[in-house]
């Protein structure tokens, strides 16, 4: 048994920051409070955020509604002075006596006070009377007012508002011309003064120390509750609201919202226009007045952040004074296990997660003063473990070596297939080129006089030249077909090597194999037989290279019952079914045809290079061969073959879940344009 020796002393670590240095019970209430604080910033940030742009929705909408209520109460103010106008405009008012006329007029100015001076227009442009409150009356003047557009507008849209001016400087008048009815109107044109808006302006009411006022589309002050500002003329194009609501702006049509006011103060604004006059109506109210709710939520939301601070520093200093005492008897326990003692045992009834790591501490010792009793079974226990994985090492040392030569052999390879095929695609060529040559040959001598035995010699050489040529144009193109499948197999480059699900890549190459025998052979036909264990799962493969083989397998095996199909075996049904099975530490992939099936003599050869049991132009023989090369050397698995001649074949394909083949090299820059596979 060996001797329990006191544990050497850990290296002295770097002392931490001086502001690091803090009990655990301060640092975890730190943390607390720090935590609760910042979730509680946090979410009175976003509710303040919320808060503040839900007040601010509302009160913008409320200004809009203001401002529209506003538009439409002066609105009202223009239409009461065009209705007022309108019962000096009836058909027959022409046709009464001057006298009446003036009268009538005169009868119209103590109506309506807004309006300065009336005039009649006949239907030619010439004024016949005038009434004014600051001029002399004018009868028959004469004056020609046809090509005013007081007149000529009243008769094209019936009411023509002329636009603001300001008489004398300081008082704003507009000209309102109403058409009269019938054939060949007049026009009654009044002089309206607009100081007089500033009683509908100054009753509209806008919060506690908001106000409206109006102004021209080109921002000139109309009517405003201070009325000395619109007696001097007074220009508003500069403030930033009205700016942004003049025609041409690049805002027009929305409301700036927060802005400076006159006094220059923040203030709420909004606007309406109307539009048969182009006058914009502003509706402005104190920023304070209007953000009163938000301002409250504000100060709501801040006490009860405090509130959750004070309670979050409260909760964390208890807490943190609880953990304390359990803590110190852990650093105890461990202090005396750590001299040597380990027989050291400790005893805390926290019920949490203290408790559980005193309990898995007791565990711990039990565990170290076990390993100090069976050290050395340990210790050889180990080393059998490191032997095996030197072993492990050495069988991986050495597949890299293999794969090493292999993939010296394929360049080597793919060398010699390109050199070929340089030369090969000149007998190709020339060998076709010649065949066309003879036929125009033949319509050469064909109008050519040659006596019956010259012409039938030249057409046995020739034809027989033919054949030779449509020999070598056959052969040739099976020995490019064997020097690309050369090129294909001897190419190293992989693709992405990763885990796939099992059956999910063989029914896509079952699809790819079917559709692509379909396309090729469109009177083709086979039935297809799907056996997937759910349990497959995944396996870290090649997947691109294991489509290349189950691709070969399936189109092999689709040939198989084609060429038996072709034998007219009655009642024969071509069958080619798929199996997948989970086997543990691999998986296994099966897959079976009802065709031909193999002969014994060519199962023993059927992976070799070049060998096929095809047709010449059919197969090169290199597509099993490649296959055996990516399953065995590439991915460490088997392939094997049971087969009954004029039965059935199935290839049985056990590939580990864990590849160790290491991974795969670039391609080399040369690899051919497409990749035949051959089968037997």
């Amino acid at each position: 048994m060996t001797v329990p020796r006191p544990l050497a002393s850990p290296p002295a670590a770097a002392a931490p920051p001086r502001w690091f240095r803090l009990p655990l019970a301060g640092k975890f209430a730190v943390a607390f409070v720090g935590l609760v604080s910042l979730v509680l910033l946090i979410n009175g940030a976003v509710d303040l955020t919320l808060n503040y742009q839900d007040a601010k929705r509302t009160a913008i909408e409320t200004q809009r509604t203001k401002a529209r209520a506003a538009a439409e109460r002066v609105d009202a103010f223009l239409s009461s002075i065009e209705s007022q106008i309108g019962w000096t405009t009836r058909a027959e008012w022409r046709r009464v006596s001057p006298e009446q006329q003036r009268y009538d007029f005169i009868r119209l100015l103590r109506q309506a006070p807004a309006i300065t001076e009336v005039a009649y227009l006949d239907p030619a442009g010439k004024e016949q009377l005038r009434v004014s409150r600051l001029e002399p009356d004018a009868v028959a003047s004469g004056k020609d007012f046809s090509a005013s557009p007081r007149f000529t507008q009243a008769l094209a849209q019936k009411t023509w508002f002329g636009p603001v001016y300001f008489r004398r400087g300081s008082e704003p008048y507009m000209t309102v011309s109403v058409a009269h009815a019938g054939r060949d109107p007049g026009v009654t044109v009044a002089e309206v003064n607009l100081k007089l808006i500033w009683d509908v302006v100054s009753a509209i009411n806008v919060g506690e120390h908001g106000y409206a006022f109006v102004t021209t589309a080109t921002g000139r002050l109309i009517a405003h509750p201070d009325l000395s500002l619109v007696l001097r003329d007074t220009d508003l194009s500069g403030l930033p609201e009205v700016a942004a609501a003049l025609p041409g702006s690049r805002m027009a049509g929305q409301d700036y919202e927060i802005t400076t006011g006159l006094d220059g103060g923040w203030v709420l604004a909004a606007h309406a226009t109307i539009p048969r006059v182009d006058w914009i109506v502003f509706v402005q109210e104190s920023l304070r007045d209007a953000m009163g709710p938000a301002l409250e939520s504000v100060i709501q939301t801040t006490s009860l952040m405090g509130l959750g601070v004070l309670l979050a520093a409260v909760a964390g200093t208890f807490l943190a004074r609880r953990m304390v005492v359990p803590i110190r008897e852990l650093e105890d326990g461990a202090e005396r296990f750590g001299a040597g003692d380990l027989s050291e045992r400790i005893v805390i009834r926290t019920g949490d997660e203290i408790e559980t790591l005193a309990h898995r501490f007791n565990t711990m010792a039990s565990r170290v003063q076990e390993s100090y009793e069976t050290l050395e079974a340990k210790v050889e226990e180990r080393t059998r473990d490191l032997n095996q994985s030197l072993d492990d090492l050495q069988r991986a040392q050495s597949r890299l070596v293999q794969s090493e030569k292999l993939a010296s052999l394929g360049q080597l390879t793919a060398g010699i297939a390109h050199e070929i095929k340089n030369p090969l695609n000149f007998v190709n060529n020339f060998a076709s080129l010649s065949n066309e040559l003879v036929d125009e040959l033949r319509e050469v001598l064909e109008p050519t006089a040659l006596d019956p035995d010259t012409r039938a010699e030249v057409e046995e050489l020739a034809g027989l030249l033919k054949g030779n040529l449509e020999k070598v144009v056959q052969h040739g193109k099976r020995a490019d077909s064997i020097v690309k499948n050369m090129l294909l197999h001897s190419r190293t480059g992989s693709g992405e090597h990763r885990e796939v699900e099992v059956n999910a890549l063989v029914e896509e190459s079952l699809n790819l194999a079917y559709h692509g025998a379909r396309a090729a052979r469109p009177g083709f036909n086979v039935t297809l037989v799907r056996d997937y264990d759910p349990a497959a799962g995944l396996a870290d493969l090649y997947p691109q290279e294991i489509t290349r083989v189950l691709l070969n397998l399936m189109s092999n095996g689709f040939y198989a019952t084609e060429k038996r199909a072709a034998e007219g075996e009655p009642g024969y049904a071509p069958t080619l079914s798929v199996t997948t099975r989970d086997r543990g530490d691999s998986v296994e992939i099966r897959v079976r045809d009802n065709g031909t099936g193999i002969p014994d003599g060519v199962k023993a050869k059927m992976f070799d290079p070049f060998f096929t049991t095809k047709p010449a132009g059919e197969g090169t023989g290199l597509g099993l061969s490649l296959s055996h090369d990516i399953l065995v050397k590439q991915h460490g698995g088997t392939v094997d073959v049971a087969t009954e001649p004029g039965a059935f074949t199935e290839f049985i394909i056990s590939l580990p879940r864990q590849s160790v083949t290491p991974a795969a090299p670039p391609r080399p820059a040369a690899e051919p344009a497409s990749e035949t596979e051959s089968q037997p």
